[in-house]
């Protein structure tokens, strides 16, 4: 292997593999390592679907890179011939004064977005299979839909091999240090150098920080939460209801500050799951059994919302939320070393930034600064008791 490289990308879920994909485009010797095949279950980027949404209420920061994020799936799209993106519109909903609502209309005011303000009789007129509570208020927004995140995943590593990124796994980390200009990895029986390393480990980023040689390595204040998705059948009777011409994507603040989402039925099922409320997870001792007390949570709350779906889910699954405390994303340097990218787009709502925050990654590697106002992301927001430590 040629070990004279420009970067190295750790972690090849969905934003290392953009990452890699991007730095590669732009005409530089790339390797990408991740510890286990790809696609796999361990982690965040699997599954079939995830949701793609504009009028962000977790911050309006967020909208201008999700905004780039459409514009580049879309392109992805277009280039492979493969289906990425399928746009169903998405309804925010919940009480008018809930956290959700102020934030999608704070997004959808700053960033003057196309929208639709339904109070809950509309909704049911609109939308057969929700059932709001009285009082409810909905945001619809136009272009939200779901991604299908394992063709995404699976599409974002074959371009970055055509643009000649070498991409390893089955490939664990051992040990890593900074060497003058250089930053060595270890792994897979070998040592790797190149001028810039980006760690994109989701919930083993602190496993792999701590790899670090002959150094006190630095910890993020990461909590990894388990969370489980669920393919629930309608009704019989009600299919149509649920079909991607009849039903958006929903976000639901069914109490305050607890959210339930889905997506409709593409051909295996209605997705749904509650959104954070998992449980601690160790990446080192994982628990991937679905358990009742997971299903019994969110088939509560679709008794009200979706009342045609039937009983139990037809399958479940595992996924994980690698949270910070302020459940806003990292992408900084590593505090001691100037020639490490830290990437964690987390806390349950990242997946759809990829493309964007790969063309981030890409602008400062090559550039020492991005366009994209970056400042929610920073590693120094934990320096004030949130957790961080670095003795590098």
């Amino acid at each position: 292997m040629n070990n004279s490289l420009d970067v190295i990308v750790v972690g090849l879920g969905v934003h290392g593999a953009a990452a890699a994909c991007e730095l590669a485009r732009r005409g530089l010797r790339v390797t990408g390592i991740d510890a286990r095949d790809l696609p796999h279950a361990a982690g965040s980027s699997h599954g079939q679907s995830r949701i793609i949404r504009e009028a962000y209420y977790e911050h309006p920061l967020y909208v201008p890179l999700v905004q780039r994020a459409y514009d580049v799936w879309l392109d992805i799209q277009e280039l492979t011939g493969t289906l990425l993106y399928r746009q169903t519109g998405g309804l925010n909903a919940g009480p008018e004064n809930g956290t959700l609502i102020r934030g999608a209309l704070a997004s959808v005011q700053e960033h003057d977005l196309e929208h639709e303000l339904l109070d809950a009789d509309e909704m049911r007129r609109r939308f057969p299979a929700l059932s709001p509570c009285d009082g409810d208020v909905g945001v619809l927004e136009p272009r939200a839909g779901a991604l299908f995140a394992e063709a995404c995943l699976r599409t974002m590593l074959d371009l970055a091999r055509g643009y000649g990124a070498l991409i390893r796994t089955g490939c664990d980390v051992t040990s890593w240090h900074v060497d003058g200009a250089d930053v060595v990895i270890d792994a897979g029986g070998e040592t790797l150098r190149a001028r810039h390393v980006v760690f994109a480990a989701g919930p083993w980023l602190n496993g792999l920080l701590a790899r670090e040689r002959d150094a006190s390595p630095l910890t993020l204040p990461l909590a990894v939460e388990r969370q489980t998705s669920h393919m629930f059948e309608p009704a019989r009777s009600a299919w149509s209801m649920f079909a991607p011409s009849s039903c958006p994507i929903t976000l639901l603040e069914y109490e305050k500050d607890r959210y339930v989402y889905t997506l409709p039925h593409f051909g295996q099922g209605v997705k749904a799951g509650i959104h954070h409320e998992g449980e601690s997870f160790d990446p080192a001792d994982p628990d991937r059994t679905v358990h009742e007390r997971d299903v019994s949570r969110v088939s509560a709350v679709l008794r009200q919302w979706m009342p045609a779906l039937s009983g139990d889910p037809m399958y479940s699954s595992v996924c994980l939320y690698t949270n910070t405390p302020d459940a806003n994303f990292i992408l900084d340097r590593h505090p001691a070393h100037e020639r490490v990218l830290l990437l964690s787009a987390c806390s349950g709502h990242g997946f759809k930034f990829a493309p964007a925050l790969g063309e981030a990654v890409a602008d400062l590697v090559m550039d020492g600064e991005s366009l994209w106002d970056l400042s929610l992301f920073g590693v120094g927001r934990f320096a004030q008791g949130e957790g961080a430590n670095s003795h590098g």
